[in-house]
C-alpha cells in the first residue's frame, strides 16, 4: 500500500520544482571515514562484537488472562494476573505498565498530538480507555491493594516491598474493561459485514513496560505512530463469546473438544496434513451451527509460549480455511485465514492461506524457524498490523496487494516478535528489516509472481529532499508522509545495497542470520546490530551506518573523463569517476566497447578515502562507446545525468532549429493552434492497475484556469488523491484528508490548468532550452526541450523529431523522479490525445484512456 500511494501521490504532484544538481563537490573524506563511530565500548551486558554479553539479562512477564466479549455493547471485560520476574541487577521500588486503550480517550496525548488534517492513527471516535476496576499486588500469596498513578497510556505501580535484584518475583492482578472502538488507530477495532461484526482485538490487556540495561524503564507514551517494546513470557488466556463466533488468536487452542464439533476437528486435522488449502468453515456453514457446540456461549482457551504479546479476532462472519506449514527442522505449523464472504475470491482472500504458508516457509528456511504453532491471517478494516502468530490485513486487498500486506505483516514475526527491538524508538529495526526480507521472499514466492524490482534512482530526490528525516528518528518526530521512507523503504533498500553491493550475498546472509540467532527473544539496540554485521562479515561499515542510517547524506557518483593511453583505445583507457556528495558507496560500472564487448567493473568504497575523484585503468581493446555507473539503478543517485558517459558522438539537432520550432511543430501535430484555442473544456478518464489494485485516473479542464485531477481506487471505494484548481483557488486532499498547498505549489499547479500547457510557452516568463543533440526513444530520434516556467518549475519534454508528437515528460520533484510516456495517439474532435500513458516512479502504472471528450459542457461547479 505504501508503494502504491507513493506512486499515486507523485502523479498528482508532477508540477513541483526540480531538485537542482550542482557539478561542484560537497564531499569530505575525513567526515565519511571518521574513525570514531561507536558511542561506547562493549561491556558485560552487550559485547563489543555485537552479541549479548556474559552478564546479559532481561526481565520476564507471564500473563494469565480471562476475558469476555460482549457483542451487544462491543466491550471486553477482563482480569489479568501478571507474574513479573526481576532478573536485573537493580532492586525495584516501583513498576511501569502500559495501558494502551487510553489512547482512545479524548484527553489522550495521542489525540492532542494528532494533526488537524487527521492521519492513519487519528481517533475517529472516543472511548473511556482502560477502565480499571481494581489493582492489587500479590506477594507470597498475600493480596493487597496497590498504590498506582496513571499518566496517559502508562501506569506507575508502587510496590509495598522492594522487588529484589536478580531473584525477585511478584504478581499483579488487574480487573479492567474497555469499549472496542470501531476504528482503533488502524491497529485494532471492529468491521461490520453483512454476516456480522468482525472483532480484531489488540492492546487489550495491561502490559509491562520493559526495564533494560540501556534506559532502565522504557516509558515513552503510546501516541499512535510508535509501536511497542515488550517483555517475553508465556501468555495463557481465555475468551468467552457467544457460541456462533469463531475465535482465532496467538498461540494454540487448548480445549478444541469444548469449542469445535467433531466434524470441525476432523477438518482441522485434515488441514494440518495438507499442503493444499482445506476449507474448515465455508459460506454454506455460516447460517447453521454445524461448526460449534449447541450452547449459548463458549470459552476459548489459548496458550502462547515465549511471546511478547497476544492478539485475537472473533466473528460469526468468518469463512475459515487452513493448510500445513512445513518447517526446516521437520516440525509442522498451521497456516490459516479467516475472512468474510465479501473478501472471498480466487484473486483475493481465497489465496490468503497459500500466501501465509508460502511466506512463513520461505522466512523459516532463509533466516530463522517460525516459532509459533499457527500463523493466522484475519481480514478486517485494518490496512495491516502484526502480532505474534496472527496478523490483521485489509479485507479489500486482492492479488499482489494481498500478497504484499500478508508477506509484510507475517515478516514481523521475525522483526520484532522474535528479535525484540524497541519499536517505539527505532521503527526501522522492525519495519526496515521486515521490508528487506519481504523483498527477498517476493523474489522467490511462486517463481516471482509478484516481484517488481525497485528503481532507486526514481526515489532519490524524495529520499533526500531538503527536510527529509534520517532513518535514526523516532516515529513521532518523523514527518507524517515520510515515515514510509525513513522507517520502511530506505532501511530496507540499505540492506539490499549492503547485501548485493558491499558484502555480497554469502557474507551478508551469514551476518544477518547470526544477528537474528543472537538476539532471538532478546532486546538488541542499533549498535548491537551494527557490531554484529561488522564482526561477522569482517568489514568496517561505519561509513555506511553513518551515511545511510545516521544522517541524510546524499549520493552523487559520476563519470567525467576517458583518456586512451597514447590516444590508442587498443592500449587501454584511464577513466575518471567522481563522488560529489557526502555519501560513499562502491562503484558498480558497466563499460561497453565498439567491438561489442561489455564488462562489469566494481570499484571498492576505499577509492573515496583519497578524495572525491578517482582515475582507474581499464584494458580496452577498442573505442569505448558508453560507460554507465549503477547500470541496474540500485543506488539512489540524486544526479543520474552524470552516471553515463558516451564515447560515441550523438546526432546534432538540425542547424537552425530552435526550441520554439519544436513546440510549434508539436502544437500543429496535435491539431493546430486554432483548434487548441477553441477548446472550452476537455476531459478524459483512464484506468490501470498497480500491485493488484485497479485505479481510475480522471482529468478535467475548463478554460480558463480550471482543472480537476482525481485518482480513485474503485475496489476500496477510496479517493486516493484529489486536486482542484479554480483560478486563484487551489485545494488538495488525499484519502479524505485535506493537504495544505503552499503558495509556491499553488503557482505551479495553476500553470498546469490548461489542456495543452505548450500553448503558453511563448508567453513572458517561460524559458525554453533545446538540447544540442537528438536523443533516442525506441528507435525514434527525439528533440529534448528543457522548460523553466514562471514559477521556477523545470521539466524535460521529449518530442518525436519526425511527427512532432510528445513521447515523454520527465519531471523531478521533491517526491522523486517520474517519467510519463505517451503513445497510441487518437483523434478526438480534431485533437490528437495519447490513449496510452505510462507513469513510472518506483512502480510502473500503465493507464489506458477509456473515455475522452472535448467541449462536452463541463460545469463550473465541477471545479469546487
Amino acid at each position: 500500500m505504501k508503494r502504491l500511494f507513493t506512486g499515486l501521490i507523485l502523479m498528482i504532484t508532477i508540477c513541483s520544482s526540480v531538485f537542482s544538481q550542482q557539478a561542484t563537490s560537497n564531499y569530505d573524506q575525513h567526515i565519511a571515514f571518521n574513525p570514531l563511530f561507536y558511542p561506547s565500548n562493549g561491556n558485560e551486558y552487550r559485547s563489543a562484537s555485537g552479541e549479548p554479553g556474559p552478564a546479559y539479562w532481561q526481565n520476564r512477564a507471564d500473563y494469565k488472562i480471562t476475558a469476555t466479549l460482549d457483542t451487544i455493547q462491543h466491550r471486553v471485560t477482563g482480569s489479568v494476573v501478571i507474574t513479573y520476574k526481576n532478573n536485573s541487577p537493580d532492586d525495584l521500588k516501583f513498576l511501569w505498565l502500559q495501558l494502551d486503550q487510553n489512547i482512545y480517550r479524548q484527553d489522550s496525548r495521542g489525540e492532542s498530538t494528532t494533526l488537524l488534517t487527521g492521519g492513519r492513527w487519528a481517533n475517529k471516535e472516543f472511548t473511556q480507555g482502560d477502565e480499571l476496576k481494581s489493582v492489587s499486588v500479590i506477594s507470597n500469596g498475600i493480596s493487597s491493594s496497590a498504590k498506582y498513578n496513571i499518566s496517559d497510556t502508562r501506569m506507575q505501580l508502587w510496590l509495598p516491598k522492594t522487588l529484589a535484584a536478580k531473584t525477585g518475583s511478584i504478581q499483579i492482578k488487574i480487573d479492567y474493561a474497555f469499549s472496542i472502538p470501531e476504528h482503533g488507530t488502524d491497529r485494532m477495532g471492529r468491521t461490520e459485514t453483512k454476516n456480522g461484526w468482525i472483532y480484531s482485538i489488540a492492546q487489550w490487556y495491561p502490559r509491562m513496560c520493559v526495564y533494560d540495561d540501556v534506559l532502565g524503564w522504557n516509558t515513552l507514551p503510546y501516541l499512535g505512530a510508535g509501536e511497542f517494546y515488550l517483555e517475553y513470557g508465556d501468555i495463557d488466556y481465555t475468551i468467552t463469546t457467544p457460541s456462533n463466533l469463531i475465535v482465532v488468536g496467538s498461540g494454540e487452542v487448548q480445549n478444541p473438544s469444548e469449542i469445535y464439533t467433531p466434524a470441525t476437528i476432523n477438518l482441522i486435522n485434515k488441514a494440518k496434513n495438507s499442503d493444499k488449502t482445506v476449507t474448515i468453515i465455508g459460506l454454506n456453514d455460516l447460517a447453521g451451527n454445524t461448526y460449534h457446540p449447541n450452547k449459548s456461549s463458549l470459552t476459548w482457551h489459548f496458550l502462547c509460549k515465549n511471546t511478547r504479546d497476544v492478539s485475537w479476532a472473533a466473528s460469526k462472519a468468518f469463512i475459515w480455511d487452513a493448510a500445513r506449514i512445513n518447517l526446516p527442522s521437520g516440525k509442522k505449523a498451521l497456516a490459516q485465514s479467516v475472512y468474510p464472504v465479501e473478501s472471498a475470491g480466487d484473486s483475493a482472500w481465497s489465496r490468503s492461506t497459500e500466501f501465509t504458508k508460502g511466506c512463513i516457509e520461505l522466512y523459516s528456511k532463509e533466516w530463522y524457524e517460525f516459532t509459533y504453532p499457527a500463523a493466522t491471517n484475519v481480514a478486517c478494516d485494518i490496512n495491516g498490523m502484526e502480532y505474534p502468530g496472527i496478523v490483521f490485513c485489509s479485507w479489500k486487498a486482492k492479488s499482489e496487494g494481498l500478497w504484499g500486506v500478508t508477506n509484510h505483516e507475517f515478516g514481523h514475526n521475525w522483526f520484532p516478535m522474535i528479535v525484540g527491538s524497541n519499536e517505539r524508538k527505532y521503527p526501522w529495526m522492525d519495519e526496515g528489516f521486515n521490508t528487506f526480507i519481504n523483498g527477498v521472499d517476493t523474489k522467490v514466492f511462486n517463481n516471482g509472481e509478484f516481484d517488481n524490482k525497485n528503481d532507486m534512482q526514481r526515489m532519490s530526490n524524495y529520499m533526500f529532499k531538503k527536510d527529509a528525516d534520517a532513518i535514526m528518528t523516532i516515529p513521532e518526530v518523523t514527518q507524517p508522509n515520510f515515515l514510509g521512507i525513513a522507517a520502511y523503504f530506505k532501511p530496507g533498500a540499505g540492506l539490499d545495497i549492503l547485501r548485493y553491493h558491499i558484502l555480497g550475498v554469502e557474507r551478508f546472509d551469514s551476518a544477518f542470520r547470526t544477528y537474528v540467532a543472537r538476539w532471538a527473544f532478546k532486546h538488541p539496540t542499533p549498535w548491537d546490530f551494527f557490531r554484529t554485521m561488522e564482526n561477522v562479515s569482517g568489514e568496517d561499515l561505519s561509513y555506511f551506518w553513518r551515511g545511510w542510517f545516521m544522517t541524510n547524506d546524499k549520493l552523487d557518483q559520476g563519470v567525467t573523463d576517458i583518456k586512451y593511453v597514447d590516444n590508442d583505445p587498443a592500449k587501454g583507457a584511464n577513466i575518471t569517476v567522481v563522488n560529489n556528495e557526502q555519501m560513499v558507496l562502491p562503484v558498480p560500472i558497466m563499460i561497453e566497447q565498439e567491438n561489442g564487448k561489455k564488462d562489469s567493473v566494481t570499484l571498492p568504497v576505499e577509492i573515496w578515502q583519497r578524495g572525491g575523484s578517482w582515475t582507474f585503468h581499464y584494458p580496452s581493446t577498442s573505442a569505448i562507446t558508453k560507460i554507465t555507473i549503477d547500470p541496474d539503478n540500485d543506488y539512489p543517485d540524486i544526479n543520474p545525468s552524470n552516471n553515463t558517459f558516451s564515447g560515441k558522438p550523438q546526432k546534432p539537432v538540425p542547424q537552425g532549429t530552435t526550441a520554439n520550432d519544436v513546440i510549434n511543430k508539436y502544437l500543429t501535430a496535435v491539431g493546430g493552434v486554432d483548434k487548441i484555442n477553441n477548446i472550452k473544456d476537455m476531459s478524459y478518464t483512464a484506468t490501470g492497475s498497480v500491485q493488484g489494485q485497479d485505479i481510475s485516473f480522471t482529468r478535467e479542464y475548463k478554460v480558463p484556469g480550471k482543472m480537476l485531477l482525481l485518482i480513485t481506487l474503485p475496489a476500496m471505494n477510496m479517493t486516493a488523491q484529489k486536486l482542484v484548481i479554480n483560478g486563484d483557488n487551489v485545494s488538495m486532499s488525499g484519502q479524505g484528508q485535506d493537504v495544505p498547498v503552499s503558495d509556491a505549489d499553488k503557482k505551479r499547479y495553476q500553470e498546469q490548468a490548461y489542456p495543452f500547457a505548450e500553448i503558453n510557452f511563448a508567453k513572458a516568463g517561460y524559458n525554453l532550452q533545446l538540447a544540442p543533440t537528438l536523443d533516442n526513444i525506441e528507435g525514434k530520434d527525439v528533440y529534448v526541450v528543457t522548460v523553466t516556467a514562471p514559477s521556477g518549475t523545470v521539466s524535460k519534454k521529449y518530442y518525436d523529431a519526425a511527427t512532432g508528437l510528445k513521447l515523454k515528460d520527465e519531471i523531478t520533484t521533491d517526491q522523486g523522479t517520474a517519467t510519463f510516456m505517451y503513445s497510441n495517439y487518437k483523434e478526438v474532435s480534431g485533437i490528437m490525445i495519447p490513449f496510452t500513458q505510462t507513469v513510472s516512479q518506483q512502480v510502473d502504472i500503465v493507464l489506458n484512456v477509456t473515455d475522452a471528450k472535448i467541449n462536452s459542457g463541463l460545469k463550473d461547479e465541477d471545479f469546487q
